[in-house]
């Protein structure tokens, strides 16, 4: 499976903080916005990604990521001049996919909750069709919104709907076959010109090939793209590092328990990070790694 962060768009209800740097590189408590969706990739068991971000960004994000070969992943990197939908990312994207499954996610999406590597591992084996990942909200009418039958299954699907089915909103992580590319390609625009993911879901639902798991009590999904929800998710993620002591979406760890990397290297990693408490918190979980 391929990976995708997209990482685009001009992040104007962050303005006009966004104007000078880009929202992905804005901090969440102690890393960078884009940790977190880059964590939960890895954690999918994902080593292969695509960046997709604006021009500007991009050399802002490599210093920052390189090609990710200290990680043990493979980074590469795209352009998106203008932000056209995010079904935008599968045309885009298309040669980093080639003939293999893919999964998108958002760079502004934080997940966090007991469980999330296992369910990752049981959705992302042999993707037929699509997996969305719905998450209870209490105004499903600023979200894409899934309605499931009593048993579960998938039957509708709406865009920020004024009088929504249920409360599920559909989360910024998704997992398809090879079949979205050309599915992608083939959506039209929409009434604001986008090319709309609930179109290209639409699709997968009407074949009957769409499924919705939905994260349970206890999982945290946050959408960090507003200052206020910015700000609530950096309390959340302080909140849970202070009384834990483990750091959420801390790339080098996620590499070493993975098997990207050896302790050894985790450490390394660390130490040039050695005068912060976060290359401190790497240098000790590579130290009860066996560095």
């Amino acid at each position: 499976m391929k990976g995708i962060v997209l990482a685009g768009g001009y992040g104007s209800r962050l303005h006009p903080i966004t104007l000078a740097v880009s929202k992905q590189l804005l901090p969440v408590n102690d890393k960078p916005l884009i940790y977190y969706p880059l964590s939960a990739l890895m954690l999918a068991d994902v080593r292969d990604i695509l960046i997709i971000a604006l021009p500007g960004d991009i050399p802002q994000l490599q210093r920052l990521l390189g090609d990710g070969s200290q990680l043990g992943i493979s980074l590469t990197y795209a352009e998106q001049p203008v932000p056209n939908g995010l079904a935008q990312a599968f045309i885009t994207g298309a040669d980093h996919i080639g003939d293999d499954s893919v999964a998108l996610v958002l760079g502004d999406n934080i997940f966090h909750g007991n469980g999330f590597y296992d369910l990752l591992a049981e959705h992302t084996r042999n993707v037929d069709g699509c997996v969305l990942f719905g998450y209870p909200v209490n105004d499903p009418e600023r979200y894409g919104v899934g309605e499931v039958d009593e048993s579960g299954r998938l039957v509708s699907l709406a865009e920020k709907p004024e009088k929504p089915r249920s409360n599920l909103a559909i989360t910024g992580l998704y997992l398809y076959d090879n079949d979205v590319v050309e599915i992608a390609r083939r959506i039209r625009p929409s009434a604001r010109g986008e090319l709309e993911i609930t179109d290209v879901n639409q699709v997968y639902l009407e074949a009957g090939r769409a499924k919705l798991v939905t994260f349970g009590r206890g999982f945290a999904w946050l959408d960090a793209g507003t200052p206020q929800s910015l700000l609530q998710a950096g309390q959340y993620v302080q909140t849970l590092e202070d009384r834990q002591g483990v750091r959420i979406a801390c790339l080098e760890e996620v590499a070493l328990r993975m098997g990207f990397i050896d302790a050894d290297a985790c450490h390394r990693l660390g130490a040039k990070l050695s005068r912060s408490g976060y290359g401190e918190y790497v240098m000790a979980v590579a130290g009860e790694m066996g560095a």
